[in-house]
């Protein structure tokens, strides 16, 4: 596996974080995005960008707007203002499955497992975009559609393997443990290989051994896949300890960017927080 992290000279436009990790150039640029539901506007004119290699938090109270802007970035929701650009190329409206075949995965806030199938099968359905073979050469399973498949499975191992879930691979994910089956997702994630990974609230209703687990797989993701994140996370501990670099929304507007440390030192940013009267 090859990474940013892993290599000695610094891309143009990069940078080398303080624990020697290196940040590439920017992947996905978000520009003065706005997004309205009818006389809503959930997402108002907000502008930032995401660097190859990094681990970028998107943070905000409830209601502030994150998940709308990631259902942005997936390609779920059409802003009705604003520009993507991705890889150095203006992004024009595309179906979440287009998105996914430009490299883009992502994990969702309430678990979207097929409940019935096996922690295997769940992590195969995000080989998807790989998938060369029509449905009948699928349906006959010869040739072609057999030594692909054996492909595709055998990148299911390696990611199973990486994710320590050897012991479930073949027990239906609706038998498992909530922890597990965030895990299973993740790992479903992974299978597309993205070049980008939206990560929905990946701790949410963890316990701290699970969100420990979680953290560590996040990170090394990030270093050994050599995968850029973004993720939304309400745990500030795990935001700031895992992250490069925060932006921060509040009633659908950016309210603070920069390092974890930049963001925990800004005011607008502890106000929202506080619960400081707006006017």
């Amino acid at each position: 596996m090859s990474s940013l992290t892993h290599k000695q000279e610094i891309p143009e436009g990069g940078y080398r974080t303080p624990d020697g990790r290196i940040i590439g150039g920017v992947l996905m640029d978000l520009k003065h995005i706005t997004l309205r539901f009818g006389g809503v506007v959930a997402i108002k004119d907000i502008s930032f960008d995401i660097r190859e290699g990094e681990i970028r938090a998107i943070i905000g109270p409830n209601g502030a707007g994150k998940s709308s802007m990631l259902n942005v970035i997936s390609g779920f929701y059409v802003p009705q203002e604003g520009e993507i650009w991705f890889r150095g190329q203006k992004r024009p409206p595309l179906k979440p499955y287009q998105v996914a075949r430009q490299g883009v995965a992502r994990t969702f806030q309430n678990i979207a497992l097929f409940k019935g199938m096996t922690t295997l099968d769940n992590i195969m359905t995000g080989r998807v975009t790989k998938m060369k073979s029509n449905m009948l050469e699928q349906a006959i399973w010869w040739g072609k559609a057999e030594r692909e498949e054996s492909e595709h499975r055998e990148k299911v191992e390696e990611i199973i393997d990486f994710l320590e879930i050897q012991a479930i691979r073949k027990t239906p994910v609706g038998r498992l443990p909530y922890g597990l089956q965030k895990r299973v997702e993740l790992g479903r994630a992974l299978a597309a290989e993205p070049d980008l990974l939206l990560l929905d609230e990946p701790m949410a209703g963890m316990n701290v051994e699970e969100k420990e687990d979680m953290s560590r797989f996040i990170l090394d993701v990030n270093d050994e896949y050599g995968t850029t994140i973004a993720l939304i996370e309400h745990d500030m501990g795990v935001v700031m300890d895992l992250s490069d670099r925060v932006v921060v929304m509040d009633y659908g507007k950016k309210i603070g960017d920069g390092t974890p440390d930049e963001v925990r030192n800004n005011q607008a940013v502890i106000d929202a927080y506080l619960g400081v009267v707006h006017e």
